[in-house]
C-alpha cells in the first residue's frame, strides 16, 4: 500500500507542478476538485491523516485558493508605505562651460553632492545635481530622510510626492550624531507612515526598501532580509568626510544611489530602518538606520525644535579580544580613547566633558553607569540613552588601574563627535 501512495503522490505532484509551470504563479496556487479539496483528499488517501478544517470557497465555489502568504504581505506592505515615499531634488548652481565633476566613486554615501563645477569658468546656471529619498511623517508636511541628502546649505531641495505634487522644502533640523534628517513643506493631509519598533527585529527577517534609484526612478521597490544587526561602519561621502554610523541594521535588499533616505519596512508596513549606506563594490550589502534612533530624533525636534544628543568629547575605537590580544591591551572590551588621523581629531576635544572630568588619550572606558561597554552596548549607544546635562560615572583603565570618573554630559556640538 505505501508503494502505491508514493506512486498516486507523484502522479499527483507531477500533475500540479505540470499545471503551475503552464498557468504561472502570481502570487498564489489554486487548486480546483469537482467535488471537494484535493488538499484535503492527499492528507486523507495518500498521507493517512485527518484533514484540517476546510478553507473557505469565494462565492460558494468549488475553487480553493492557497494565498503566499509572504507575497501578499509584501503587495500589502508596499501599498501601505509608497503613498508617503517622496523624492527629493537637489538642484545648485554650478559653473557651466567645462567639465563637469560627476562626484567622486564612494563605498557608502554615493558622493553627494555630484561635483562643483570647472575652475576658472564664471557662467553659473542653476542644475539638478542629486537627489535621494524621504518618508513623510507627519501631515502637515514633516519629512524625514539622510543627513547627507540635505546638508548642502548652498543647494536647493524640491519634494515630489508619490501622487506627483511638488513642493519646495526647507531643511528644518539634522541630527549632528546620526546620517537623519528633517525637512518641511507647506501641505496639509498627507499620507504619512507607520513607525515600528527595530528592537524588534531578527536576523533572517524579511524587509523592503523603497526609494527614489538612481534619482530617476521613484518608488523602486526591493525586498531582502536582514543579513544583521548592531553593525558599526564607518561610512564616507566620497570627499573626505567620513561618520560612524552606530547599530546599523544590514541587508542584502538593494540599496541603490537615490535611495538615500528612504524607508527599509517589515512586512507588516511599518518602517523599521531608514535607508543610509551601501558598501561599494559588493551586492547585497547595504545599511540602514534603526527606525528607534530616528524616533529620538522626531521627538527631539518636536520638543526642542532642533535635534539634540548628550555628548561626552572623546574618538574611541572598540575593544575586541583580538584587538586587545594584538596590541597588548589590559581590557578585552571598552572604548579605547584614540585621536583621529589628521591633526584637528584629538582624542579629547578640547573643553568637553570628557576633558574636565579627567579623560586623557589612551585611556579604557569600561562602564558608563554601571552599563558595561562591549560589542552588546558601544559607548555611543550608552551615551545616546542619556539626555545633555546628566551627571554619569565613567568607569575607566588607566595604564592597567580602574578608576571611576564624573563627567556631566553637554550637548552634542554640529560639528564634532561622540
Amino acid at each position: 500500500m505505501e508503494a502505491v501512495k508514493r506512486t498516486l503522490l507523484a502522479a499527483v505532484l507531477s500533475a500540479l507542478l505540470v499545471g503551475t509551470a503552464a498557468g504561472g504563479l502570481a502570487g498564489a496556487l489554486v487548486v480546483t476538485a469537482g467535488s471537494g479539496s484535493v488538499l484535503s483528499w492527499l492528507q486523507q488517501n495518500v498521507f493517512g491523516i485527518t484533514p484540517a478544517s476546510p478553507f473557505s470557497s469565494a462565492g460558494g465555489s468549488n475553487q480553493t485558493t492557497i494565498l503566499v502568504q509572504e507575497e501578499s504581505a509584501t503587495v500589502e506592505a508596499v501599498r501601505r508605505v509608497s503613498p508617503a515615499v517622496v523624492s527629493i531634488l537637489i538642484t545648485k548652481e554650478v559653473s557651466v562651460g567645462g567639465a563637469e565633476a560627476a562626484g567622486p566613486s564612494d563605498d557608502f554615501f554615493f558622493g553627494f553632492p555630484f561635483g562643483s563645477g570647472a575652475p576658472g569658468t564664471v557662467e553659473k546656471e542653476k542644475r539638478q545635481v542629486g537627489g535621494g529619498t524621504g518618508f513623510v511623517i507627519s501631515g502637515d508636511g514633516l519629512i524625514l530622510t539622510n543627513r547627507h541628502v540635505v546638508q548642502d546649505k548652498e543647494a536647493e531641495y524640491t519634494v515630489v510626492l508619490a501622487d506627483g505634487r511638488s513642493f519646495p522644502a526647507t531643511v528644518s533640523a539634522v541630527d549632528p550624531l546620526n546620517d537623519l534628517g528633517i525637512v518641511k513643506i507647506e501641505a496639509s493631509d498627507l499620507p504619512v507612515v507607520e513607525l515600528g519598533d527595530s528592537e524588534t527585529l531578527q536576523i533572517g527577517e524579511t524587509v523592503i526598501a523603497i526609494g527614489n534609484t538612481l534619482s530617476e526612478l521613484p518608488n523602486t521597490v526591493t525586498k531582502g532580509v536582514v543579513s544583521g544587526l548592531s553593525r558599526r561602519i564607518v561610512a564616507g561621502d566620497g570627499f573626505g568626510r567620513s561618520e560612524v554610523i552606530e547599530e546599523a541594521i544590514q541587508t542584502d535588499a538593494a540599496i541603490n544611489p537615490g535611495n538615500s533616505g528612504g524607508p527599509l519596512v517589515n512586512l507588516f508596513g511599518q518602517v523599521i530602518g531608514v535607508n543610509s549606506a551601501v558598501r561599494g563594490g559588493a551586492e547585497g550589502v547595504g545599511f540602514a538606520i534603526p527606525i528607534n534612533t530616528a524616533k529620538a530624533a522626531i521627538d527631539s525636534f518636536r520638543d526642542k525644535g532642533k535635534i539634540v544628543r548628550a555628548w561626552l568629547g572623546v574618538r574611541y575605537t572598540p575593544i575586541t579580544p583580538e584587538i586587545a590580544k594584538v596590541n597588548r591591551l589590559p581590557a578585552e572590551s571598552g572604548a579605547l580613547i584614540v585621536r583621529g588621523d589628521g591633526a584637528d581629531e584629538p582624542a579629547v576635544v578640547a573643553d568637553s566633558p570628557a576633558e574636565k572630568a579627567g579623560l586623557k588619550e589612551g585611556d579604557i572606558i569600561l562602564e558608563m553607569d554601571n552599563v558595561a561597554v562591549d560589542e552588546e552596548n558601544s559607548l555611543a549607544q550608552i551615551i545616546g540613552k542619556h539626555a545633555p546635562g546628566d551627571e554619569v560615572e565613567v568607569r575607566i583603565n588607566r595604564g592597567g588601574q580602574e578608576s571611576v570618573l564624573r563627567a556631566t554630559l553637554g550637548e552634542y556640538p554640529s560639528d564634532d563627535v561622540e
